[in-house]
């Protein structure tokens, strides 16, 4: 399986999914870790995390899978959402709680 099938599979199989450096409970730099507690801000205990410094490959093809150069990436439904900046003007504005839970919603 090459590495766009795999993350295709990643996004298909959890409703969300956050690409990102680190873990959640680690996260190895600061915009990973302004996306997790957006998440957890938004009410979401639980998702899907790939932490991308432990696959090259995954790294660079997250890049290409999304078209977007940065990580981390947020995936909800299977469906990139964005990265920092804009997860960050979505909560603001209460937008990301709203896809958001139309993913538990999915999940549950």
């Amino acid at each position: 399986m090459d590495v766009q099938e795999r993350i295709k599979a990643q996004v298909g199989s959890h409703p969300i999914v956050l690409y990102i450096k680190g873990t959640p409970q680690m996260p190895m730099c600061g915009f990973s870790a302004t996306v997790v507690q957006v998440l957890r801000a938004s009410g979401v205990e639980q998702f899907h995390s790939i932490n991308v410094l432990e696959d090259p490959a995954i790294r660079e093809g997250i890049k290409q899978f999304a078209n977007w150069p940065t990580i981390p990436q947020l995936y909800v439904n299977g469906e990139f959402v964005g990265g920092c900046d804009i997860l960050r003007e979505m909560f603001q504005t209460g937008e990301l709680q709203q896809v958001l839970a139309g993913a538990r919603n999915v999940s549950a």
